[in-house]
């Protein structure tokens, strides 16, 4: 008869909130990326609505971009050096800022875009500081032991806020553009409280002078580190190709004829599979073979989006939606994962601003991609086209990252500066 796993075997889903601190930077980090995504479905049905050019909804990503990329080597210096908290708190207020311009724009009617893009620029400014720091503190509130169950946790959340937020933003506009914006100040506010209450933690801060040498460390780790270098370039190439988020005002409007409401079910239904795969995932954590079950999760992520692409049904398009956003969290889970457990707390803010701009270009430069490319071929052929190439990327990283294919375990140790430095 077989013996049954004692309850000390069985994994705690729930491990990474037995800690206050993580479960107060939870709550902040969930109603800060809640108002964002209110604020976007806002922002982009309003372009959209003014200029009905998909151009200009590829060019709100590439303005949030931007900024990520420009300050690369100023930002992930800037968490490993000064307190992470109070970077986010910084940015949070920021944010909330940017978010009253925007509504009071509104308020009086807009006649252009650039004024829109101006705020874009300087929440993209925030959001590039706040990023690194936010990735950076998340291993300092939870031991080695836990942190795969935070970062599934923080899938969740990133992906709750995803599903609710565009929703609630549909239906916020609907009764008026202003009141998405009003929300979304409250919701920045109240996040800059939790993070507030999150207590100071003691973690290793980096004492290195500051110089060219100390700024590049993040570069140099991960080009040395191929296990991070593959799992975080993986990322940023298949959904940088495949990337079809920008594109969802137009399927919205002129290919399925649907709604404002339309839009925010459009946008949610990836993260209603993300959640499922997350929520998944913290009660079942990956512990064989992880660099397999990443590159299936990446092909997967490229063929649904080539059923999306093609799809002139609402609930195939909603159904492949739901399974893209499935496929992409594995990914996201066994990424994070590597990158948080395998880089010493020293160079972590600098590794993660490297990573935060490979998101960036997956995410917001792969939406100026998708737009560009969408004005010149149209729509389906962008997304199809890019559903192709991420299957593409998928088998080709195979090849080139065979230490990547063969990892079995997310279970490791985290090296310090000095360790890594000895190697």
């Amino acid at each position: 008869m077989p013996v049954s796993p004692s309850a000390s075997q069985v994994p705690d889903r729930f491990a990474a909130f037995r800690h206050r601190a993580y479960a107060r930077y939870f709550f902040a980090r969930f109603l800060s990326y809640f108002a964002l995504q209110i604020v976007i479905v806002a922002v982009g049905w309003q372009i959209y609505d003014l200029t009905r050019d998909p151009f200009d909804l590829g060019l709100v990503g590439l303005i949030q971009f931007a900024p990520a990329l420009l300050l690369i080597l100023v930002t992930g210096s800037v968490a490993d050096r000064f307190s992470r908290r109070g970077i986010i708190l910084s940015c949070d207020l920021v944010e909330a800022v940017c978010v009253i311009a925007l509504a009071i724009m509104t308020w009086h009617g807009l006649t252009s875009p650039l004024p829109v893009f101006v705020v874009l620029l300087v929440m993209g400014i925030a959001r590039a500081f706040l990023g690194p720091a936010a990735q950076a503190l998340a291993p300092n509130l939870v031991p080695a032991k836990d942190l795969p169950n935070a970062v599934a946790w923080n899938s969740s959340a990133w992906q709750t806020a995803g599903v609710v937020g565009p929703v609630v933003g549909g239906l916020l506009y609907g009764l008026g553009p202003l009141v998405p914006y009003v929300t979304g100040v409250v919701f920045l506010l109240m996040a800059a409280t939790a993070i507030f209450l999150v207590p100071a933690q003691p973690r290793r801060v980096s004492r290195e002078k500051q110089d060219w040498t100390s700024l590049m460390a993040g570069f140099r780790y991960i080009r040395r580190e191929r296990v991070v270098l593959g799992a975080i370039s993986l990322d940023m190439f298949a959904v940088l190709l495949g990337g079809a988020i920008a594109l969802m005002p137009v399927y919205a409007r002129d290919i399925l004829q649907l709604g404002p409401l339309g839009l925010g079910l459009l946008r949610a239904s990836p993260g209603v599979g993300a959640i499922l795969m997350a929520l998944y995932l913290a009660s079942r954590p990956i512990q064989t073979g992880a660099g397999i079950k990443m590159f299936i999760g990446v092909g997967l992520f490229g063929l649904t989006t080539i059923i999306f692409g093609l799809s002139t049904n609402l609930p195939l398009s909603l159904l492949a939606l739901a399974s893209l956003g499935a496929a992409d969290t594995i990914s996201v889970y066994v990424r994070q994962s590597l990158i948080q457990l395998w880089t010493p707390d020293e160079l972590l803010g600098r590794v993660s601003a490297v990573n935060m701009v490979f998101i960036g270009a997956s995410n917001e430069l792969g939406e100026f991609r998708a737009g560009t490319m969408a004005a010149f071929i149209g729509p389906v052929a962008a997304v199809t086209i890019g559903g192709v190439a991420a299957l593409g990327v998928a088998g080709l990283w195979a090849w080139v990252f065979p230490e990547l294919r063969q990892i079995q375990s997310l279970d490791r140790e985290r090296k310090t500066l000095d360790e890594v430095s000895e190697v």
